[in-house]
């Protein structure tokens, strides 16, 4: 029954923040994202039939210790940004602040939702999906900053970074699977440490409630 109620929030971080991608393209000039429907609430477009469902399910399945994942990737054309480099970060900055925002709405639900009391009875699958859009979008927002490729942090590093330096940091792109699935194995503790602490920070700010009080709720701990 969780992993059912895990699964809205879940499709409307991922659905929002890939649209958010090329909806920021837009706004600067590209229309590759619009022409091809990928600016869209309908997951169809965004669903990835290995990242997005065998391999979550094989995980759930297993009860892995991890749960990975990822959607199609918007397609992106600089060439139609006034400044590549500039445009680029904004393009995968707006992913992760989009998942920042929604994961504030869902802390103003819960807020709303703890003082109506409506987190128990008739309201209470509502409840927990809230719980998990709030945790979802925060862990999505924080994972996809940091900066190893093909996550927006690695974009937004090499926006920041001189032209020499970010064409060099830009070739280890080809080896961007083999890096994510190093730091979901033997990096898991590197991984905890550059999360947890963000989590936890942004959750209490937007619930009111530690992460741990959260977690309990929905039944992980």
């Amino acid at each position: 029954m969780e992993y059912f109620l895990l699964i809205p929030p879940l499709l409307l971080a991922i659905i929002l923040h890939e649209s958010a991608h090329g909806w920021m393209a837009e706004r600067l000039g590209d229309p590759t994202a619009r022409n091809l429907g990928r600016i869209t609430l309908n997951p169809l477009p965004h669903i990835d039939p290995i990242g997005t469902i065998l391999l979550p399910a094989l995980l759930i399945l297993v009860r892995a210790p991890f749960l990975f994942g990822w959607a199609k990737p918007v397609p992106i054309n600089s060439n139609y940004f006034q400044n590549p480099r500039k445009g680029m970060l904004q393009v995968a900055l707006a992913g992760p602040l989009t998942n920042l925002s929604l994961s504030f709405f869902f802390g103003m639900l819960f807020r709303l939702f703890t003082l109506m009391g409506f987190d128990q009875g008739f309201f209470s699958p509502l409840y927990i999906m809230i719980i998990w859009g709030v945790i979802i979008n925060l862990v999505l927002a924080i994972f996809n900053l940091i900066p190893l490729p093909p996550l927006d942090g690695s974009k937004i590093l090499m926006g920041l970074l001189s032209e020499e330096k970010a064409e060099k940091f830009a070739h280890f792109e080809r080896y961007g699977f083999i890096l994510i699935l190093l730091l979901f194995t033997i990096g898991r503790p590197i991984l905890h440490i550059f999360i947890d602490p963000f989590v936890s920070l942004f959750s209490s700010l937007f619930t009111g409630k530690s992460i741990f009080f959260l977690l309990k709720i929905i039944g992980v701990f």
